[in-house]
This record gives structure tokens, C-alpha cells and sequence, in this order.
């Protein structure tokens, strides 16, 4: 039976209904293939994330990283969908651009009407945009590494999602946000993402308060990465991820999303190679690993902002910049006692504000045109002659930081003061580690793995009885003679059938 789709696509609502409308002519099919694989790609960031936490991180607290980034794909998709969406793209705001509305709420009516990027409906941009929710959850978190409970951080991160980052992402993304109708520029989350992000993670670890170190009484604890192997996994995640996080911020597969993708990775090259030559002078004469790693996520970092405004040439400079600030700005923690263990601040905090700088310096009217008809026409930064941009960068800034630094800590504050909420494992439990104390599973100590629930199996594992009678006597020969030295290493031969 064929469909009769005789019917109209509309502007509002779902866009129409699916039973008499092809609600698909209304857009560039391709638009969306390329959007949509853009959000697979910053979904893969996340575990990226984990990975790089973990390898960062002591053995003894290296799954809970893991742990958490899993743990932020679930928590952040249940919000984005219960009313993250709503708050921050519905179609209508509150207070001027301050919030969306509640008319998404648990994705009612997200179908087929244009979204906030009009090239692609409002279901296709909620799965990506959710993506980059996600990112900026995991990103957080990590202010609190190796000293968290789990449990009250699961309950943070819903909380910080809806009143910390929703806001903010309407302020720069939604068509009527304040900050987009002052005339900010943010392509792909400078600031919803990175200082956001950046400043919610060093008030977490200000307000947990210093890991418990023997060594670093007066100082910031400062460990060797566990596995710099999971390091470089996690940075390849990343920047294989953020192709999609930059070129899909285009909202369609025109030229400047590909514009976007070239910027992106050549500010990375050059901010890796400047981050491991400013490590070489500093730290011993090493070509270090970690330094390398470090310097390409400053650099994507630094370009997020600026991808689809700038020249590819202004990316070589927006990478060595970042790279050079994010590089100094990690000594930042010891003269402000916050153990932010993962330098989320250096990197993202610092890094996100460079880049949104640089935007106002560097953004270019032709790159932003080509994008051609989906263009929406801005008025440049410096090299257009309009020298009030960094004005509005600047303004932008400190917006983001005052709401996310302040709510934050309010948020956290009243928090801990409820029982079970309490933030801080015990020093005991932190002792032990996090994996120990709070998950029960561990990343590498395999005589110590524990199962939550029974094991069951077809066949049932087998104790060999007792010997008797003469092999008896041999068992009891070969005990006094050390061949046999304890029941315990026996029954650790013993092959269990599962």
C-alpha cells in the first residue's frame, strides 16, 4: 500500500504529521547524513574522555573515570531528554534569552519542524546537541578525580546540567539567547562547553578540597599517570571526535564545515608540537608523551570557538597561543591551592577563554559566508575592522564564568550539608581508592575482582573430595615434604567450569 504524503511541511509543532506529509522534503538529505554521523563522532569523545582520565589517574582510581564517563552517557541523555532540549532550544524563551521554555518537555513534539538550525529538524539536532551535553558533563566531573562519592555525583551532574550548562548554552546557541542577540560569537562551545566546564571542575575540587597526599603536606599532590597508553587512546578519541564536533557546529556539509575540519586539526598539530618543546626547556629535556597529548587538546580546545569564523592560517596562531597559555596556566592550582588533578581548568577554563579572544581578533566575514545560503550574516572581529567584537568576547567571558564558578558552588555547598549527599569519601575510603570503596571492580588487580551477583553456570564448579586411604597418605607425604604447600594454593589449580 503506498503512502498518500499529499500534506504540507509546517514550521512549528512536529513539522506535521508523518501519515500524510513527507516531512523529509523540507530539508537537504545530506545535511543530515553528515550532522547526524557528526554526532556519532562527539558521542565517541566521551568514553575519549574517561580513557584520558584514567590513564592520568592512579591504578587505584582508574575505573571509576572510566566509570564516570559511561555513567554521564546515561545521566545526561535521560536529562537532555526529561527537559534539557527544552531549556535550552525551544523555540520560545523566558526573560529575554535567559531560558528556553518547557515546550519540548520529555521530547514532546521534537520531530520534523526546523530547529534552531533551520537546515536540520528539531530530532535530528537534539541527538546532536545532546552529544555536546555529554562532553561537557564528563569534562566537569573530572575537577573531582580519585575523592568523590559516586552515588551524589550522579546527582550533581543532573542538577549542574539543568541549572549550569542548559542556561548558559541557551545565553550563546538559541536563536533569541541574550548572548547571541548581543552579538557574541561561539561557534561550537567556547563557552557552554569548555568554560563552563573548566570553571564548574575547579570549584568542585576547590570544594572537595585537597586529595590526602603524606608526601605534599603543603603542596599539590602530584602523581605520575598510571597509563599513558590509555593517555594517547583517549587524545586519539578526542581528536578523531572533535572532527565532528567542530564540522558538524556548521549544521549542514557546505564548505564550511570542511573549512572547519582543516582548522581543527592544524591547530591541534601545532599546539601538540608547542605544549612537548615548551615541556623539553621546562621538564628535564624529554620528548614527552603527555606533553604532546596535552598540547593537541588545548589546541582543539582553543579553535572550538573559532572553527567556522576564522582563516585557516589565524588556526596556526590560535593553536601556539593556546598551547602556551593552557602550558603555564597548570601552574595556576598551586597558587590557588585547588587540587584539580586533571588540569581541567588549565586546559578548558583557560584554553576555552583564549579562544574565545581570539575569536573576536580573528573572525573572518568571507569564512563564515561559506557556508553560503545557510550563512548567517556577522560582522567579523579585527581583521573586518570591527573592533568591538572582542568587546563582546570579553563581555561573554565573564558571563559564563560568574554563573557557572557561583552556581556551582552554591549548588555543591547545599549539597554536602544533606546526610546522604555528602560529597568527600572518607579518608579511609580514599585511601583504599575509589574503585575499591565504591565500585567493588578494579581495573587490574584480578585476585581482588568482585562480582555483585552470584555466578551461574551449567556446570557447577567442582572441590575434589578429601583423598583417602593411600593417596591419602601420599597427599600428607608430599604436604610434609613443602610439594603440597598450602590448601589454598591447591585449591587455586582447581578448574572452574563456568
Amino acid at each position: 500500500m503506498s503512502l498518500n504524503l499529499t500534506g504540507t511541511p509546517s514550521t512549528s509543532g512536529t513539522g506535521g504529521s508523518t501519515l500524510d506529509t513527507d516531512l523529509n522534503t523540507a530539508y537537504d538529505l545530506a545535511n543530515m547524513v553528515w550532522v547526524g554521523t557528526a554526532g556519532a563522532l562527539v558521542w565517541i569523545m566521551v568514553p575519549g574522555i574517561g580513557l584520558l582520565y584514567s590513564g592520568l589517574s592512579r591504578k587505584k582510581h582508574a575505573l571509576s573515570l572510566l566509570w564516570a564517563s559511561i555513567m554521564t552517557c546515561g545521566v545526561v541523555s535521560f536529562q537532555w531528554f526529561w527537559w534539557g532540549y527544552s531549556l535550552v532550544f525551544a523555540h520560545n524563551t523566558r526573560g529575554n534569552g535567559f531560558i528556553g521554555t518547557l515546550e519540548f518537555f520529555g521530547f514532546k513534539d521534537v520531530l520534523g519542524a526546523p530547529s534552531s538550525v533551520s537546515t536540520v529538524p528539531d530530532i535530528l539536532f537534539a541527538f546532536f546537541q545532546g552529544m555536546f551535553a555529554m562532553v561537557t558533563g564528563i569534562l566537569m566531573v573530572g575537577g573531582a578525580c580519585e575523592r568523590a562519592r559516586l552515588m551524589p555525583m550522579m546527582v550533581f551532574l543532573f542538577l549542574w546540567i539543568t541549572i549550569v550548562y542548559c542556561p548558559i548554552a541557551c545565553w550563546t546557541w538559541n536563536a533569541e539567547g541574550w548572548l547571541a542577540v548581543f552579538g557574541a560569537l561561539d561557534y561550537a562551545g567556547g563557552g557552554p562547553v569548555h568554560i563552563t566546564s573548566g570553571h564548574g571542575a575547579l570549584i568542585y575540587a576547590m570544594i572537595l578540597g585537597k586529595r590526602n597526599d603524606p608526601v605534599a603536606k603543603s603542596g599539590m599532590p602530584k602523581y605520575k599517570p598510571h597509563s599513558v597508553t590509555s593517555v594517547v587512546l583517549g587524545t586519539v578519541f578526542l581528536w578523531f571526535g572533535w572532527f565532528g564536533f567542530n564540522g558538524g557546529s556548521a549544521g549542514n556539509a557546505t564548505i564550511r564545515a570542511w573549512y572547519s575540519c582543516v582548522s581543527t586539526n592544524l591547530a591541534a598539530a601545532c599546539a601538540a608540537l608547542t605544549w612537548m618543546f615548551i615541556d623539553y626547556f621546562r621538564f628535564g629535556r624529554k620528548w614527552t608523551t603527555v606533553g604532546l597529548c596535552s598540547g593537541a587538546i588545548a589546541g582543539l580546545v582553543g579553535i572550538t570557538p573559532a572553527a567556522g569564523f576564522v582563516p585557516v592560517w589565524a588556526s596556526v596562531i590560535i593553536g601556539i597561543v593556546t598551547a602556551v597559555g593552557c602550558n603555564f596556566a597548570v601552574d595556576l592550582k598551586n597558587l590557588l591551592h585547588i587540587d584539580d588533578g586533571m588540569d581541567v581548568y588549565a586546559l578548558h577554563g583557560v584554553g576555552g577563554a583564549i579562544g574565545s579572544v581570539m575569536t573576536g581578533i580573528f573572525a573572518a566575514d568571507y569564512v563564515n559566508d561559506s557556508a553560503g545560503a545557510a550563512a548567517v550574516a556577522i560582522d567579523g572581529g579585527w581583521i573586518n575592522h570591527h573592533y568591538k567584537q572582542v568587546g563582546y568576547q570579553l563581555a561573554a567571558i565573564c558571563c559564563t564564568v560568574a554563573w557557572s564558578s557561583v552556581v556551582t558552588a552554591i549548588l555543591l555547598l547545599i549539597m554536602d550539608r544533606i546526610p546522604f549527599l555528602r560529597l568527600r569519601l572518607r579518608p579511609e575510603e580514599e585511601e583504599l581508592g575509589t574503585d575499591s570503596a565504591q565500585i567493588g571492580e578494579f581495573t587490574y588487580e584480578e585476585d581482588a575482582v568482585y562480582i555483585p551477583e552470584p555466578v551461574r553456570s551449567k556446570v557447577s564448579a567442582q572441590v575434589p573430595e578429601p583423598p583417602t586411604g593411600i593417596d591419602d597418605k601420599i597427599a600428607q607425604n608430599a604436604a610434609s615434604d613443602g610439594s603440597i604447600s598450602t590448601e589454598n594454593e591447591a585449591r587455586g589449580k582447581e578448574k572452574v567450569t563456568i
